[in-house]
């Protein structure tokens, strides 16, 4: 990725130690994380959660701790965030999306080899799928995860209401175990100490910290161009200041404290080994001094790399096209695909000899114009997917696939043209929230049966050609009711949801024997 970041300005370069390629089926039995755990969740949106977590992150990095992120629902942009500051892949942890057991699966192969994961949480710490129950929030992740909480409070303007504001998220769900406390947003020292003699003597916490009002500390908007700038290092001195900050205002030997809990076990269940050619084994990954006398107790617990590649899948990634939950390209790899990273950005023809494309979320949007110009890529891309090339296009994805991107301004930018009609970008949400897709005749992941998850969010507005229609891919039902969404043409599945692998095992299954069947259409076997 670095070479991208070298020969494209713009284009999307990570820094994290592990990948796709190194998260490899397990050959069975129990998956053991003795890593320490805590939830950082807040009591609304915009209390500053993100921000106090990227700070521990950084700050317990800084001591020399290995951080292993997750991001609690089906965001992107915070765990690019949580990425760039650990070094090593979030990952988003979602219990309406997923199972309880797939939830606990991940959390449990991605953590095991850390000292400490830190799980930021999502809206409110009881806000989810339903407002009677605790489904799809962060709450139930922690209850699945039996995992510590500090809760974030936005205190300016409040003293003694703050212990009120705690001890009501206390007594909501009792099973839950609020550990400690973040005092954001304090006017000054006087009035932390304030905040923090009521907190703890009414509701029996620890207030583990507090940051002061700054402005000129406060978190980047969340804007289109965020992760492109993340990509670049550009957010690496904000980064350091959140740590500099945290340290010197937090205790974080009682936040360790908090965060010390019995080791969690998940059963191998998504990424159970694949009857394929290949295989073998690999040696545990080295385990960090602070899990202790504990380190080798599952070492008996064999990882199995994935089959031999049977296909090869070129996939887009770079600063307009990079929104991917790892599950998704982890488990094609463990079907037995080969990933081939290509950059439309930067010019980069679809990649020779591929089986199969996918074109995720991102923001191409941002980048139209510059897409626009880049005649021999797309002519390249619309070739290989009118061959018959399987295709999976997600979101930014699927407006590259259209007739052209208009932006807020009026400017039209020309695309692939296989989707007949064009995207117009808005300044306002077009869409948010999760969604149940079920597949229609004709696609290849998803049948008229078959059902899935996933989620949707964008600014912009599909508006089909006048002329031609394609059928949709997808029936999908969310909170304001069912709809038909995206389009199939082919051997190409497209839409504007964002769909997760991992609640539906056959979806990689069935690409992987739809690339197997293109490549020996191609090579003239049938």
């Amino acid at each position: 990725m670095a070479a991208e970041q070298e020969k494209e300005p713009g284009t999307f370069s990570g820094t994290a130690e592990t990948s796709a390629a190194d998260f490899v089926p397990e050959a069975g039995g129990p998956i053991v994380s003795r890593a320490k755990r805590l939830l950082i969740a807040g009591t609304g949106s915009g209390v500053g959660k993100t921000t106090v977590t990227i700070g521990v992150m950084a700050a317990l990095k800084a001591r020399g701790l290995s951080v292993q992120g997750f991001k609690c629902g089906p965001d992107y942009i915070d765990p690019t965030y949580h990425t760039a500051v650990t070094g090593r892949l979030s990952r988003n942890l979602d219990s309406w999306m997923l199972p309880a057991d797939t939830v606990r699966e991940i959390y449990c192969r991605a953590s095991r080899d850390a000292d400490i994961a830190v799980i930021e949480g999502v809206m409110g710490f009881y806000d989810g799928k339903n407002p009677k129950t605790n489904e799809g929030s962060s709450a139930e992740i922690s209850l699945l995860l039996q995992c510590p909480v500090i809760l974030v409070v936005n205190c300016k303007s409040m003293a003694r209401s703050a212990a009120a504001i705690v001890k009501g998220f206390q007594l909501l769900d009792p099973r839950v175990r609020i550990a400690g406390v973040f005092a954001n947003l304090v006017g000054s020292e006087g009035h932390y100490r304030i905040v923090r003699d009521a907190i703890e003597q009414e509701c029996g916490v620890p207030v583990i910290g507090y940051m002061l009002r700054d402005e000129n500390l406060a978190m980047p908007e969340r804007h289109l161009g965020l992760v492109p700038s993340i990509g670049r290092g550009e957010l690496s001195p904000f980064f350091s200041q959140l740590a500099e900050r945290i340290s010197a205002h937090t205790d974080l030997e009682r936040l360790l404290q908090a965060a010390d809990t019995e080791p969690l076990e998940a059963s191998a269940r998504i990424f159970r080994p694949l009857e394929a050619d290949g295989g073998g084994t690999a040696p545990e990954a080295p385990r960090s001094p602070l899990i202790g006398a504990h380190a080798n107790a599952d070492a008996a617990h064999e990882k199995v790399r994935p089959p031999e590649p049977r296909v090869r899948i070129a996939v887009a990634k770079d600063a307009a096209f990079h929104f991917y939950y790892p599950e998704n390209l982890e488990l094609l790899q463990a079907y037995g695909a080969e990933l081939v990273y290509f950059s439309p950005l930067a010019g980069e023809k679809l990649p020779a000899g591929v089986d199969g494309l996918y074109l995720g979320g991102g923001f191409p949007e941002e980048f139209a114009e510059r897409l626009a110009g880049l005649q021999e890529m797309k002519q390249s891309i619309a070739e290989g997917i009118v061959s018959g090339l399987p295709t999976l296009a997600e979101c930014g994805g699927y407006m590259f696939l259209t007739d052209a991107i208009v932006d807020t301004s009026g400017r039209q930018y020309p695309m692939l043209g296989l989707v007949p009609g064009k995207v117009t970008m808005q300044t306002k949400l077009a869409a948010l929230g999760y969604r149940e897709a079920t597949g229609t005749e004709g696609n290849f992941l998803l049948g008229p049966g078959d059902t899935a998850r996933g989620h949707e969010f964008h600014y912009s507005v599909f508006e089909p050609a006048a002329s031609a229609t394609l059928p949709p891919a997808y029936k999908t039902k969310g909170m304001r009711g069912s709809k038909e969404e995206g389009a199939l043409k082919g051997s190409l599945v497209s839409g504007y949801t964002h769909l997760h692998f991992a609640s539906n095992p056959d979806m990689p299954r069935r690409w992987i024997e739809k690339c197997l069947l293109f490549r020996k259409m191609r090579e003239g076997l049938v």
